[in-house]
């Protein structure tokens, strides 16, 4: 037979040290499961059900955020240069262009996000960007 601990009564809620131990051990961040004011992700029910307004705030790391890679102008117009076409077409899935170098002929890119000095260098170079 398995050994089982007793539940908590509600007759010693009121009392200092109940289920805790010593009255140190119910103090500090590891008691909340992690560290500042996020904890960690096991308690996350709980965050959701009675804590909404935290999420998003400082404190709350988001784990599905993504960061976008870099590329710039004179890294697009290498590509750009080995292809044969007139008007290449370059796709640029998870990177975010630039506007660092000059583009030596029209290229039509199609990324997730464009700096505007980088929209414009483009433009007046006869080419298009195409934000996915």
């Amino acid at each position: 037979m398995v050994l089982r601990r007793n539940k908590k009564n509600r007759k010693n809620l009121g009392r200092r040290t109940w289920a805790v131990g010593n009255k140190k051990n119910n103090r500090g961040a590891g008691s909340r499961g992690g560290t500042g004011k996020a904890g960690r992700k096991h308690k996350w029910t709980h965050i959701v059900k009675y804590q909404k307004d935290r999420i998003g705030k400082p404190g709350f790391t988001r784990w599905h955020a993504t960061k976008l890679e870099v590329i710039d102008l004179d890294s697009v117009s290498l590509k750009a240069e080995h292809s044969k076409e007139d008007k290449p077409v370059i796709e640029l899935k998870g990177y975010k262009v630039l506007s660092n170098g000059v583009l030596v002929k029209p290229v039509s890119i199609k990324a997730e996000a464009f700096s505007k000095k980088a929209i414009e260098k483009i433009k007046s170079a006869g080419g298009e960007a195409i934000t996915l």
